[in-house]
Parts: structure tokens; sequence; C-alpha cells
């Protein structure tokens, strides 16, 4: 079992955020190839945006600091600290109304990926990820 402080989590990607170029964070604090739940926190500077995209299964964005609009479909909703809403099944994209840290919990897949078709060397995964851009890495696994 791990325990997270979400609010000290958020407090330092917020800060991070605000002085990074992109204006946005991310920490991924669960998930992961074999797991059907992936949960990130996102820290996004005022008017920055996650551009539309979609996931395939259940999400949830629930915001932890600030307030952000979600854009689901046709909808449009503004969700402020404390709220949570439901975007599953629909493109979405989330803007920043105001300096705001979202915590993202998606459940990705109703069945786990077969163990033939994943990638389990986690060093060579997480630099093709860098490569790429990505920072997402499981926080209970190394860093190389």
């Amino acid at each position: 079992m791990e325990k997270w402080s979400l609010t000290a989590l958020a407090d330092g990607l917020l800060s991070h955020a605000l002085s990074a170029s992109s204006r946005r964070d991310i920490r991924t604090i669960d998930g992961g190839r074999p797991h059907l739940l992936y949960q990130s926190v996102i820290a996004l500077a005022r008017g920055q945006r996650i551009e539309e995209h979609d996931h395939p299964g259940e999400a949830t964005v629930q915001v932890l600091r600030g307030r952000v609009r979600v854009t689901a479909g046709e909808d449009t909703t503004d969700v402020s600290t404390g709220q949570l809403v439901i975007v599953s099944g629909v493109r979405h994209s989330v803007t920043a109304l105001e300096d705001a840290v979202v915590l993202l919990s998606v459940a990705r897949r109703t069945t786990p990926t077969p163990a033939d078709r994943m990638n389990l060397d986690l060093p060579d995964s997480y630099h093709r990820q860098r490569q790429r851009g990505h920072r997402r890495w499981p926080v209970n696994a190394p860093v190389p």
C-alpha cells in the first residue's frame, strides 16, 4: 500500500508548472501498462489547455486546485476545487481558467494486457518514452 499527499503533490507540481516553459507539469501516481487504473496529477498554469483527446475506457477529472473548463462532445462545464466530472466514452479537452491542478483517473481497459504483448523491460520502455518526449513513469518503479 502506498500513501500520497495529493495536497503536497498538487502544490509542488503547480509551483514547477508556473516556472516551466511549458506552463504545465504531470506526475503519474498509479498505473502503467499492466494496470487497468491509471491516475495522474496534472498542473496547468492559467490559460493552458489539454487538447481534445479520448481514452479507451472510463475517465474522471477531479479538480484539486483552481478551476478548469471541461469540454466533452457538445457539453461544456466549469469545474472547481473539490468537484469531479465524468468524461467517459467521448472526446474531451481541459482548459485552465486559473492556475489549476487536476487528478485524472482512467480505467483504460476491461481486461489486462496479455504478458506476451507487454514490454516488461521498464528501463528500455522508459528510454523510448523519454525519446518521444513523454515523462510518464510509474512512481513505484526505479528510475534507471
